[in-house]
Formats: structure tokens, sequence, C-alpha cells
């Protein structure tokens, strides 16, 4: 019995993990204080912030003059989901996280919420955004 719990059940699992992850991967679009903005999401687990054609995130980009690299990671299990930007210079290693929280309206709109300083929004208030799917 135990073998089958660990050649059938956690593979299922893991799948249902991974399919979910991937109802994120893309561009996503929306308007906050009058200007739009995107959120990109890669498979690759790096995500993107742009606004105004700035680009902050991402593999690889430069703020004030450092390289630096932005990681995202969502958990699943809660209600709303979790998701955690980690922006990390390069050079030095040193990080820092801004919590958000996501829910889905349908497959191509989300709703969100990100706080800046060490608390996570535990739901979602006048700082919540609707993103919508561009790609």
């Amino acid at each position: 019995m135990k073998h089958l719990f660990t050649f059938f059940i956690i593979p299922l699992l893991l799948m249902s993990a991974i399919s979910q992850q991937e109802n994120f991967i893309g561009k996503w679009a929306g308007e906050d204080q009058g200007q739009l903005g995107y959120i990109m999401f890669d498979d690759d687990g790096y995500a993107a912030f742009e606004i105004q054609g700035q680009v902050m995130g991402g593999k690889e980009f430069t703020m004030n003059g450092e390289k630096g690299k932005m990681n995202y990671t969502i958990n699943f299990e809660t209600t709303p989901m979790e998701i955690d930007f980690t922006m990390t210079k390069i050079e030095s290693g040193e990080s820092k996280k801004i919590l958000g929280i996501a829910e889905f309206k349908d497959m191509n709109t989300i709703k969100f919420d990100i706080s800046f300083g060490d608390i996570r929004p535990s739901d979602f208030g006048d700082n919540s955004i609707t993103l919508k799917r561009v790609e």
C-alpha cells in the first residue's frame, strides 16, 4: 500500500501543482491609480512588473546601477493563494520579499493584492487590483 501512494498519489499531487502554476504563466494587465501596468510570470519561476515601459524583475534587470532578478513562488494550499516575489541582487545575493495574495475569478482574470511591507495582505482591500490575461 505504501508503494501505491509513492508511485501514484505523489505524482498526481505534483502534476496538480504544476498545472495550477501553468495557469499563471503569461502577461497580465491591470490599471492602478489610472496607470496601466503588467505582471509577467514565466515557466522558469521568474516574474517581472512593467509600469510605464520600465521593467523590474525577470531573469536579470538593472535598478540603481545594480543587477538583480525576481523569482516567484505560489502556495496553492491557501485561500486566497499566497504569492511571494523574491527580488535578489545578483552580486551580493541580498534579497527582499514582496508578499501577495491572488484569487482567480476565471481563467483570464485574477484579483491580486501585494504588500511592500513585511505583512502579507489577508484579504482584498482598497489596494487590490484586477488583472486580465493579455498573453
